[in-house]
C-alpha cells in the first residue's frame, strides 16, 4: 500500500473513531438528560412516561409503512427515556422539515426542465399496456418521463463499465459531473482521477460529489483541497457533525456520471478498489452498470444538479447543462432514469418493484446484497409466485455485515414457503441490485432491498423496457444462476422454536439497521 493510502486510512480510521465517539455522547447525554429528569419526582417520571405515550401515539398516526413504526413504538414503551432519546435523534421526521423545504424548492426549478414525453408513453402503450403502466407510475408519481430517443448498455461487470466509463469522461467538451455514495482514493480511481484533472486543464466543468458516510472510510480529509487545486469543484454531501446535524440517518447513495448531458452512467458500483476485484475483502464481488447516450441523460442531469445544489445552493441559471442534444439512436425500445428522495411521501424505489411483481406473467428474477422488506413487499413477492410466476431473489454467499446478513436470512422462510426461491452467490459478495421480468422490462441501478435503501436514503435507478438490454440483464441472471447455490429447501424445513424467535426479533428491529 502505498504511503498516502496508508495515512487515508489512517486518518479514516481516526475519523470513524471520534465521529462514532461523539455521536454516542449526543446519545448518553440525551438520555442522562431524561434520567435526571425522572430523579427529581414521581410527577417529573409520570410527564416522562405521558410524554413517552403521545410520542407513541403520534407515530401511529403517521402516513407510513407499519414496519417503519412498530420498532419505534416497541422500543420507546420498553424504555421511554432511552427510546425517546434515540428517536428525536434519529428517527424523528420533524428535523428535516428544513431540508425537506430546501429539497422541495430546488425540484419546482429543475423538474420544468424535463421534457415532456407523453407521447412517447401513449407509444409504448399502444405497443405494451402492461409495461407502459409502470411507466406512467415512474412519470406520473416520481415526475420522471420515459424516453424513446436513447441507446443503452448494460455491463454485467463492473469493471467493464467503469472501463467505458474512462473512456467517454475523455471525450468531454463541455461539463462532466460525477455523483457517488464512495470514492476510495486508491488504485482504480486513480486512473479516473488523471482524466479528470486533464480534462479540467482542458477548460472542462468538472463537479464532483461523495457522500461523507459512504467514503468515510476510503478518503484522506486532504481529498477536497487536492481536487480543488487541479480545478475540480468537490462538494461533500451531508457531512457528519454530531450535536449539530440531526440530518445524519439519510444518505446519498446515488451513482451517477453525466458527461456533457449527452451520456451517462449509473449502476451498483461506486470508485473503490473492491469494487472491481482489485482488491477482495468478500470474495468475488459482482456489480452491474449501464450507459445510456441520448435524451434519457436528461434526467440524471436533474438528478445531479439537484443534489449539488442541495449541498450549497450556486446554480441560477442551468441552460448550460441542458443542450440541445441532436443525437439519434440506433436502438429501439424505451429508457426511464429516475430517482427516490426519502424527505417526499413516494417510496418510488419499493414500489417500482411491486409494480415489477405485480405486472410478471411467466417470471421476475432479483438481486441484492440485502434482504430486508416491509410486509407489503414480501407480500407483493409471493403473492407474484402464487400466481404461478417463476419468482427468484439472488443473495451473497459471503456477507459483508453478518449481522445484517443474518437478518436477510431470516426473511426466507416465509418467502420460499410461498413458492419464492432463493439462491445464494457462492463465489462472494453480490452488491448488484437489478432486475427482470418477462423479457420485457428490467432495472439496473443503486436500490437495495432493504429499508436504507427503500426508505431512508437518496438513490436512483434506470428502468428500460423493449431493449436489447433486458435480454442482456436476463443472460446475466441465467449465467449468475449456475454460479449460485439454491437454498429454497434448506429454508423450507422446520425451524427450531429458538431460531423462529430470534429471527422474528431480527426481522422486527430492521426498519433500524
Amino acid at each position: 500500500m502505498r504511503e498516502e493510502q496508508k495515512g487515508a486510512v489512517k486518518n479514516s480510521i481516526g475519523r470513524i473513531f471520534i465521529t462514532a465517539l461523539l455521536i454516542l455522547i449526543q446519545v448518553v447525554w440525551l438520555i442522562e438528560l431524561f434520567v435526571r429528569l425522572n430523579k427529581y419526582s414521581t410527577g417529573i417520571s409520570l410527564v416522562s412516561s405521558a410524554i413517552a405515550l403521545i410520542v407513541v401515539i403520534k407515530i401511529y398516526g403517521r402516513d407510513m409503512n407499519s414496519a417503519m413504526k412498530m420498532p419505534w413504538m416497541i422500543l420507546i414503551m420498553a424504555f421511554p427515556v432511552a427510546g425517546v432519546g434515540i428517536y428525536l435523534l434519529c428517527g424523528h421526521s420533524g428535523v428535516n422539515i428544513g431540508i425537506r423545504k430546501h429539497f422541495q424548492a430546488l425540484q419546482s426549478e429543475l423538474t420544468p426542465l424535463l421534457p415532456d414525453k407523453e407521447d412517447v408513453l401513449q407509444k409504448l402503450s399502444d405497443e405494451d399496456r402492461q409495461t407502459a403502466n409502470m411507466a406512467h407510475y415512474i412519470s406520473h408519481s416520481a415526475g420522471y418521463p420515459v424516453y424513446d430517443n436513447t441507446d443503452l448498455e448494460f455491463y454485467p461487470e463492473a469493471v467493464d463499465g467503469f472501463e467505458a466509463q474512462k473512456e467517454a469522461l475523455k471525450q468531454a467538451k463541455k461539463f462532466i459531473f460525477m455523483e457517488y455514495h464512495a470514492i476510495e482514493d486508491a488504485q482504480s480511481f486513480a486512473g479516473m482521477k488523471s482524466i479528470l484533472f486533464e480534462k479540467a486543464k482542458e477548460g472542462v466543468e468538472v463537479r464532483l460529489i461523495y457522500d461523507d458516510v459512504g467514503s468515510m472510510g476510503f478518503i484522506n480529509t486532504d481529498f477536497v483541497k487536492q481536487m480543488e487545486s487541479q480545478g475540480i469543484q468537490c462538494r461533500i454531501f451531508n457531512k457528519i457533525v454530531p450535536f449539530v446535524n440531526m440530518f445524519m440517518n439519510n444518505r446519498d447513495h446515488r451513482k451517477i456520471t453525466v458527461i456533457d448531458g449527452q451520456v451517462g452512467f449509473t449502476g451498483g458500483y461506486n470508485l473503490a478498489d473492491e469494487y472491481f476485484n482489485i482488491t477482495h475483502p468478500y470474495g468475488l464481488w459482482k456489480d452491474t452498470g449501464v450507459r445510456m447516450e441520448g435524451d434519457a441523460v436528461r434526467s440524471l442531469t436533474v438528478m445531479f444538479l439537484e443534489m449539488w445544489n442541495a449541498i450549497k445552493k450556486t446554480d441560477t441559471d442551468y441552460t448550460a447543462y441542458f443542450p440541445e442534444i441532436t443525437y439519434t439512436a440506433k436502438q429501439t425500445g424505451y429508457v426511464q432514469p429516475y430517482a427516490d428522495n426519502p424527505l417526499d411521501d413516494e417510496h418510488t424505489g419499493e414500489n417500482v418493484y411491486m409494480n415489477v411483481l405485480n405486472s410478471a406473467r411467466e417470471y421476475a428474477y432479483f438481486i441484492t446484497p440485502y434482504l430486508l422488506i416491509s410486509d407489503e413487499m414480501k407480500k407483493a413477492f409471493t403473492l407474484a409466485a402464487r400466481r404461478g410466476v417463476d419468482v427468484r431473489i439472488i443473495t451473497p454467499g459471503i456477507p459483508d455485515k453478518k449481522f445484517v446478513y443474518q437478518a436477510t436470512r431470516s426473511y426466507y422462510n416465509r418467502l420460499v414457503k410461498k413458492g419464492v426461491r432463493i439462491f445464494e452467490y457462492t463465489p462472494g459478495f453480490c452488491h448488484a441490485k437489478q432486475c427482470v421480468s418477462d423479457d420485457k422490462a428490467a432495472v439496473v441501478g443503486t436500490i437495495n432491498l432493504d429499508y436504507r435503501s427503500l426508505y431512508h436514503h437518496f438513490e436512483n435507478a434506470a428502468a428500460f423496457y423493449h431493449k436489447d438490454a433486458v435480454a442482456g440483464v436476463k443472460a446475466d441472471f441465467d449465467h449468475l444462476f449456475e454460479e449460485c447455490h439454491e437454498v429454497t429447501e434448506q429454508y423450507r424445513s422446520h425451524r427450531s422454536t429458538a431460531l423462529r424467535i430470534g429471527q422474528c426479533i431480527l426481522r422486527l428491529f430492521a426498519p433500524l439497521l
